[in-house]
Formats: structure tokens, C-alpha cells, sequence
């Protein structure tokens, strides 16, 4: 009995799928073009031109992250079209905070049967958050593996590289006792605390289509980039922290001298009603909010007093929410929020996470 000589597809990886994905994002990656990148997919790996980018004598900045189990809750919502925005968002404010401009991104995904029709939607969202941060989409992996995941999963990395001038690199060794901590209002929940997000909706039962719950939970991260390059880059701002896991607590440590702590007020901004579902719905202490989620603020901003009305004013108007929230006092390395709830917080946060 001959048997049926087998075929890739026979295994479950459709190369005419992938191939077709490919024709149908370049498009994409061309409205992402830039000084310094072409765009156009389809080469073995991507190229970039520092000089035609306008460096001198650049430092190259490299991130790279994911969408963490935010991925999970938008493929159960069925909602792609926010979660390539928080990829990039994840890279790109990363690298900003080193006083760097986003270049290029790459992206992977990965799932057990490719879905072109969902994979060019976040793949539209990548090339987006990309506009958003000013970097362009040069390239990226496409990879169908049959049995790695579960019907309709995907999985998503993504990889930023920027530059900075080698003189004008944003270390925070600058950072002082008297100087402002200034809060940038985040869009949401941005990209971090999901699967405790998960569990409370899953203990509470709650159902993401009533009251809007599922967008407000998804709404993407948002990219500070744009706002920021113009005042890190003549140096009017002395440190930032982007505010992901470990909330402000653990991340504002990552920026300061040993002897500088930060003292946060909680009470010097308004916790957004998302938030303050999930406090309720998982009955959260603060400490717990705190190190988990953002609160509402996605980056801090650290400059000199006589700078933070100037730097206030310049985020305003380039579309910010910007809020006073603390000071830098002398003492340990680390961060300490004080409210009506009391006081916490982590003179020590900063060597647990420092290379996460």
C-alpha cells in the first residue's frame, strides 16, 4: 500500500498563508517609512542608516518586551486592534527614558495556525504604535508551529532599537534632593498587572461586554515618546521612569542615585475608576495597587524645580496630563508613596528589577 507523500500543509503550516500575510502588511510597514529606513519587507533582515538618520556619534539603545497576559484577555475579547500599540508602547517608552529616539521595530508572532485576517489586524496596530513612537517597522517572524498553542492563541515579542548622541545620554546621575517628580496620566492599565486582572474577573464573574469593561481594561498603552524627545533632548529633564510592573514604587528607584529617594503623594492625583474597580472587585491594599498597576500615572518625570513649570507647560501642550506628584529627598536609594491609606514602599526595589 503506497502512502500519500506528505506536504508542510499536510503538517499544519501554510507557507501560501504566510507569503500572502507578508503582501498584505507591506503596505503597512511602508507608513511606517523614516529617515534612515526604507520600509519594505521581504529581505533577510532589515537595514538601517544612522547617518541618513542624522547621528553624529550615536549610542544604540535596544529593548525588548511583550504584551504579557493583556495578550490573553484580547484574544478571549476577540479585540486585536489595540495590543501591536502596547508592543511597541512596552519598547519604545523604554527606550526614551535612556534619552534615545526609536529607530526601527521588529516584531514576532507566533501561533499554531495562522489566521491571516487577525494577524494583519495586529499587525496594522504594530504599525501604528510605530507611527505614534516615530520608528519604523523594518521586519519581523511569522512563525505557524502547529501544537504550540491553543486554537485561536497567539503570542507577540517585540524588538526596538534607538539611538542617542553619546553626550547627550539620560543616566539620572544628575537627580538631586529639592528636585519635582512630575506624573504623566496614563491611558489605563497600559501593559502590566493582567493576570491579576484575570483573576479578579474570573472570581467576580464579570462580563467584559457590559458597561464597556473590556475596552477600558484593553485600551492601549500610551507611547510618551513624541512628548518627551524634545525636552530630554537639549536636557531639561533630569531622569525618567517608565511605570510598568513594580508600579512606582520599584521603578522610580531604577533612575536615582544611591542617595536620593523619592517621596510620592498619592493623594496629588485622582485614581482612575478602572483602577479603582480592580481595588474593589479584588478588595487590593494599597501596598498591593501600588506595586501592581500604574494608578494612572505611566511615567515619571524628574527635573529641577526651576525647570518644572517650563517642562509642565511644554507637555501640556504637546497633549499631556501632567501632575505634580512628589519630590526627591536625601536618603536611601528608593521610593516611598504616603496618603490617607498610610505609608509604604521600597528602599531596595531597585536591585530585584533593575535588569528586568
Amino acid at each position: 500500500m503506497s502512502q500519500k507523500p506528505l506536504t508542510y500543509a499536510d503538517a499544519g503550516v501554510s507557507i501560501d498563508a504566510g507569503n500572502a500575510l507578508v503582501r498584505a502588511i507591506a503596505p503597512l510597514a511602508r507608513s511606517t517609512a523614516r529617515p534612515g529606513a526604507d520600509s519594505e519587507l521581504g529581505g533577510f533582515g532589515g537595514i538601517f542608516d544612522l547617518k541618513a538618520a542624522g547621528y553624529d556619534d550615536p549610542l544604540l539603545v535596544a529593548a525588548n518586551d511583550g504584551v504579557g497576559t493583556k495578550l490573553k484577555l484580547a484574544i478571549d475579547a476577540g479585540y486585536h486592534r489595540g495590543v501591536g500599540i502596547d508592543l511597541v508602547a512596552m519598547c519604545a517608552n523604554d527606550l526614551v527614558v535612556q534619552g534615545a529616539e526609536p529607530l526601527f521595530f521588529l516584531d514576532y508572532y507566533a501561533t499554531g495556525k495562522l489566521d491571516e485576517a487577525v494577524a494583519a489586524e495586529v499587525v496594522a496596530s504594530i504599525a501604528e504604535g510605530c507611527r505614534q513612537a516615530g520608528c519604523a517597522l523594518i521586519g519581523g517572524e511569522t512563525a505557524e508551529m502547529p501544537g504550540m498553542y491553543a486554537p485561536g492563541d497567539y503570542d507577540l515579542a517585540g524588538f526596538c532599537v534607538g539611538a542617542v548622541e553619546r553626550d547627550k545620554l539620560l543616566t539620572g546621575e544628575s537627580i538631586a534632593p529639592g528636585d519635582v517628580v512630575l506624573g504623566l496620566a496614563s491611558s489605563g492599565l497600559h501593559s502590566n498587572g493582567f493576570s491579576l486582572v484575570r483573576r479578579i474577573i474570573a472570581d467576580r464573574g464579570w462580563d467584559l461586554r457590559q458597561q464597556g469593561l473590556g475596552e477600558r481594561l484593553l485600551e492601549p498603552t500610551r507611547i510618551y515618546v513624541r512628548s518627551l524627545l524634545p525636552l530630554v533632548q537639549p536636557g531639561r529633564i533630569k531622569g525618567l521612569a517608565h511605570i510598568t510592573g513594580g508600579g512606582l514604587v520599584d521603578n522610580i528607584p531604577r533612575v536615582l542615585p544611591e542617595t536620593c529617594h523619592a517621596i510620592i503623594a498619592s493623594g496629588s492625583w485622582v485614581l482612575p475608576p478602572i483602577f479603582d474597580q480592580l481595588r474593589q472587585g479584588g478588595s487590593l491594599e494599597p501596598q498591593e495597587m501600588a506595586r501592581t498597576f500604574n494608578c494612572g500615572i505611566g511615567m515619571a518625570v524628574i527635573v529641577a524645580p526651576a525647570a518644572a513649570d517650563e517642562v509642565t507647560a511644554a507637555l501640556q501642550r504637546a497633549g499631556e496630563t501632567v501632575h505634580s506628584i512628589g519630590r526627591i529627598d536625601q536618603g536611601q536609594r528608593g521610593c516611598t508613596v504616603v496618603g490617607a491609606a498610610g505609608a509604604w514602599g521600597s528602599s531596595e526595589a531597585w536591585t530585584a528589577t533593575h535588569n528586568a
